[in-house]
């Protein structure tokens, strides 16, 4: 027989922890399932010298600022410590190892089956993570290729790259970083660069951007904002045209708000592309055993590639029946109708994913709590 709980949480990242945190403090009787053997285990696997690209005080779960002695943009190790402390605060103790397979109705509940556990619950939250798999988009010819091959998701570091010319294909905040991280450590990168693409500085006239997006945005409509700042990143940026950087045609917050792709935060990589320590080239013809003709006729030769070509949820993967598949991610950060099923954690705004799954997870938790005390008070 499977066992039973108010809610049932998928994923014991910061979003899974974040609606573990605020079900307790409600008072619910929830299960956290996570498939790897370790809380915020994407934490635990990000390269060495990620920082949180959001400031501290907008990137903190709910109840649990960060410390007072963590700088201004927190970084992985820190970030790392500061989950693994929030979960003995409030203590979760996900059953770990253990991979959902199915979520699916049984009668007027969600039966969750997983790796060795069945459970019966009227909520289910998924927090599985906005990048939970990476995406490796087929590339012209790559199998012919006869260096290194990695993904994004498995880069550590610069120094087994010493000294090689590295070409990094994407260039979202992932790749950016890599080839920065590559070029102060003696390497050279070329980033491949297919579409246009929009770049912000971290700081923008010493004030935080995610503090600049949020004024702007109160201030002036999307569409005015959108007109105004590429002239305010030109000023700050240089005109990064002349590198090969080309800016998307819809506009950086339009962006934002209908793909929910951030733009990326610079954090010295324009710097390094000025000093011709990093080289652009535009998007892939073919790959060949030792390097890479691009779509204009240029050509190089490499020694290594990285894909930094992204990430998806994988909720998809684990979501049954019509029922569950048709809801596909509606009801983000808000209330799950009657379906029973809330999503944390697949948002993204210009104000950061962490601040998004903050509000998320209290939002989920007081609306479940409200609709088991309305079942709970219901005639007959």
């Amino acid at each position: 027989m499977p066992e039973t709980a108010d809610v049932v949480v998928i994923g014991a990242g910061p979003a899974g922890l974040a609606a573990g945190a605020c079900l307790r403090n409600a008072g619910l009787n929830f299960i956290i399932l996570e498939k790897d053997h370790e809380i915020a285990s994407s934490w635990r696997r990000h390269y060495e010298r990620l920082h949180l690209h959001t400031i501290k005080q907008f990137s903190s779960l709910p109840f649990v600022p960060f410390p007072k002695d963590y700088p201004r943009y927190v970084p992985r190790e820190m970030m790392i410590q500061y989950l693994d402390a929030y979960a003995e605060n409030f203590q979760l103790k996900p059953r770990l190892g253990e991979t959902v397979r199915a979520v699916r109705r049984d009668g007027a509940q969600w039966l969750i089956e997983s790796t060795s556990s069945s459970v019966r619950a009227p909520y289910v939250v998924v927090a599985s993570g906005y990048n939970a798999e990476p995406v490796s988009p087929p590339v012209p010819t790559l199998e012919r290729f006869r260096g290194k091959v990695i993904h994004s998701a498995d880069y550590v570091n610069a120094k087994p790259f010493a000294g090689q010319s590295v070409l990094v294909i994407g260039m979202g905040n992932t790749g950016a970083e890599i080839a920065l991280d590559l070029a102060e450590a003696g390497a050279r990168p070329t980033v491949s660069l297919r579409d246009g693409v929009h770049i912000v500085p971290r700081d923008l006239f010493g004030v935080p951007i995610q503090m600049v997006a949020m004024i702007a945005t109160t201030l002036l409509p999307l569409r005015a904002n959108d007109v105004i700042f590429p002239f305010i990143l030109d000023f700050a940026l240089g005109d990064l045209s002349k590198f090969g950087i080309r800016r998307p045609a819809q506009g950086l917050l339009q962006q934002i708000q209908s793909a929910a792709k951030i733009p990326v935060i610079d954090v010295g990589t324009v710097r390094k592309i000025a000093e011709s320590a990093i080289k652009i080239a535009p998007g892939i013809a073919e790959i060949g055993e030792d390097g890479a003709r691009f779509n204009d006729g240029s050509k190089g030769q490499f020694d290594a590639i990285v894909l930094a070509t992204g990430y998806r949820a994988n909720y998809a993967s684990f979501l049954q029946g019509e029922d569950a598949k048709n809801l596909n991610g509606s009801a983000v950060n808000g209330k799950a109708g009657d379906s029973g099923i809330y999503f944390v954690g697949f948002r993204n705004s210009v104000t950061g994913l962490l601040r998004e799954i903050s509000k998320g997870a209290v939002a989920v938790a007081n609306d479940i709590a409200r609709r088991k005390s309305a079942s709970a008070s219901a005639p007959g």
